[in-house]
């Protein structure tokens, strides 16, 4: 009976011829590429309709536009006039933390939401400025070009900035590398943002105080001591001021948590401290008293200046240094924000496709006076919150910031600068997120080391060590996975006939002589040694603890999808050294690819297709009869030489 569940299961394991190169490949290629198979059922359709899945697959306004309507649009116009007036003050105040015109943060929010309205997949993404990008591309620029003393060098190396972010995005989404931002993790980015929100709050003293002198560090200690060392320059006008605008956004924030169907009054609470500031300013004479104010805002739309990319050496690599780390960062944020929002009415949103929307709007936007434009959180919320039904709103708003560009510019020009540092504080209170680092605190240990390098290197050192150190901890885990692969023993559990890791159900039952063991994770280069000396310990934990002899090795490589030629060669290796040991070696389940390579590379024909299993059970089964009968014949010698006595 033995032999014959042998038998059977040997016939049920998948031993068939590997598959051609070209079949593996495009399977591979498709896999990775297009996961979700958009393309599935055309093979039989007309060319036609190939033609229209493909165009509403890569440009989403195809899905949207033809079941839209006019009820639809009214949730989107109600939407679209929030976000424009939330876009004016974060526009004019980012620019500002960016050392730019304010203008060119108005700029922002015309020509890139018009492109994402037609190629963005998602519907509640609003595009706007970052506060993090906006200060590292200062940072950045300012190393070899000062916005103080040539503004126009400096302008037009951000637009240069903006053109590389656009083109890396979108050869990214291209070549469908989406998989790369994963590695700018949850975490990461949630460090990063509390401790660039820690700096550039700190920075805002500035305005707050209403200072003129300052430093250009970015770090606490450095911000803090301008601020201290420049005590004589405090105005208590302005810090009046600022803490009152302050204060009040803070209320209409509190209102909002309280009342989430009153987050109107959060949303229009910044373009209300503009308006009363501009007020304020224009009837108090503002400048005289000590009060600086934007000052010129010119009307007029976005004029070209794809003319002034500039592509000089000298210049150059700071512009593709800018570009390169605020275009992975914003797409980073941004295909996490548009998921999030998404997920709340179950929605899909396709990273590709995003990177392709975010970088052909920068191109654009570089080539049109505008400088990074992402998909902040604070903008996506209130269009979320505001009913927004398709990325529609996003060209309202374009539409809206055209009137104010053409309109109502000029009385912009009157926004003291404490109203906007008063704006960007209360924006940056909010990203800082301590529920969510006690969560990573509670839930996972490395996690919560991996926010507090990024919030920690960038408070207290730099932007870009902060960053580094973060994506460097995440990288080392990531690599620690994969060269110390989990591997565990299997015991059957009672009455169940499955087979368990042994620390995770104890009374799992162990079979003398045979070892049951699993590995899960691929066998490649890079843990094949481990993997060996890890089996080996197995063994001799076993025969040490159990003082029982172990004559089978079974390796369970149901968790196994793939191995490469060093892994095979570390699978002869370990079938060498086990069968020096008198010890049997045993596979169970190998996956279709790895089975293939075992075929390939003759491993198969070594290790004998009588030792390859379907299940842990027929694998154990096929053990215990070989050990039974291996008994029989011992005993069956044992009484031949008693009788020859």
């Amino acid at each position: 009976m033995s032999t014959d569940m042998s038998t059977s299961s040997h016939h049920r394991v998948n031993l068939a011829a590997p598959r051609g190169f070209c079949t593996t490949f495009k399977a591979d290629l498709k896999e990775s590429l297009f996961p979700d198979d958009p393309f599935n059922g055309l093979q039989n359709e007309k060319a036609l309709r190939k033609v229209k899945k493909g165009l509403v697959y890569f440009v989403p306004i195809f899905k949207w536009l033809p079941k839209y309507n006019f009820r639809t649009f009214l949730y989107d116009l109600l939407a679209g006039l929030t976000i424009t007036s939330l876009a004016i003050p974060q526009g004019i105040s980012y620019a500002k933390l960016a050392e730019i015109p304010p203008v060119i943060g108005l700029y922002v929010s015309f020509v890139p939401p018009l492109i994402y309205a037609i190629l963005g997949d998602s519907k509640y993404l609003a595009v706007g400025n970052l506060a993090a990008c906006s200060l590292l591309i200062k940072e950045h620029i300012g190393e070899v070009a000062s916005p103080e003393n040539d503004p126009t060098l400096y302008l037009h190396l951000v637009f240069t900035a903006t053109f590389v972010t656009g083109v890396m995005q979108t050869l990214m989404g291209v070549l469908r590398l989406g998989i790369l931002v994963d590695f700018l993790s949850h975490s990461t980015i949630t460090g990063f943002m509390g401790g660039t929100a820690v700096i550039i709050s700190l920075q805002q003293l500035k305005g707050i105080l209403g200072m003129k002198s300052f430093t250009t560090e970015t770090d606490v200690v450095s911000v803090l001591k301008a601020v201290f060392r420049h005590r004589k320059e405090w105005r208590w006008e302005t810090a009046v001021a600022g803490i009152v605008f302050l204060i009040f956004l803070q209320i209409t924030k509190f209102i909002k948590d309280k009342k989430p169907k009153l987050f109107w009054i959060s949303a229009m609470s910044p373009l209300v401290v503009v308006l009363v500031g501009c007020v304020f300013a224009y009837f108090g004479d503002a400048e005289n008293h000590g009060i600086p104010i934007v000052g010129d805002l010119n009307r007029g739309i976005n004029p070209l200046s794809i003319q002034h990319l500039n592509f000089d050496m000298r210049y150059f690599p700071a512009a593709l240094k800018a570009g390169c780390i605020t275009g992975a960062i914003a797409v980073a944020e941004g295909i996490a924000v548009g998921r999030s929002f998404g997920m709340k009415r179950n929605e899909q949103v396709d990273g590709n496709k995003e990177m392709i929307a975010y970088g052909l709007m920068n191109i654009m936007g570089s080539f049109t006076s505008c400088y990074l434009a992402a998909g902040p959180f604070s903008k996506t919320a209130v269009n979320y919150s505001a009913g927004a039904k398709t990325a529609m709103a996003n060209a309202v708003m374009s539409l809206f910031m055209v009137l104010v560009l053409l309109l109502l510019a000029p009385f912009f020009s009157y926004t003291p600068l404490v109203a906007l540092s008063a704006i960007i504080v209360s924006a940056m209170l909010g990203l800082i997120k301590y529920d969510v680092a006690f969560e990573l605190l509670r839930v996972d240990k490395f996690d919560f080391l991996v926010c507090m390098a990024a919030f920690l290197g960038v408070a207290f050192i730099s932007m870009d060590i902060g960053l580094a150190l973060s994506v460097g901890l995440s990288l080392l885990r990531s690599l620690l996975y994969v060269a110390r692969p989990g591997t565990c023993k299997l015991g059957k559990l009672p009455d169940l006939g499955l087979y368990r890791d042994l620390e995770q159900y104890p009374n799992g039952i162990k079979h003398s002589g045979i070892l049951v063991l699993q590995i899960g994770s691929p066998i490649y280069c890079a843990n094949c040694n481990y993997i060996r000396e890890r089996i080996l310990r197995w063994i001799r934990d076993e025969q040490t603890s159990s003082r029982d002899v172990v004559e089978h090795v079974l390796l369970d490589l149901s968790g196994v999808v793939t191995i490469d030629v060093p892994g095979i060669e570390t699978l002869g290796e370990i079938l060498k050294i086990l069968t020096g040991m008198n010890i049997k070696l045993g596979l169970i389940n190998p996956r279709l690819k790895v089975m293939e390579k075992m075929i390939a590379s003759h491993f198969l024909d070594k290790i004998k297709k009588e030792n390859v299993f379907l299940s842990a059970e027929d694998a154990v089964e096929s053990c215990r009869f070989s050990l039974d009968r291996s008994t029989e014949n011992s005993g069956l010698s044992s009484a031949r030489q008693s009788d020859a006595v």
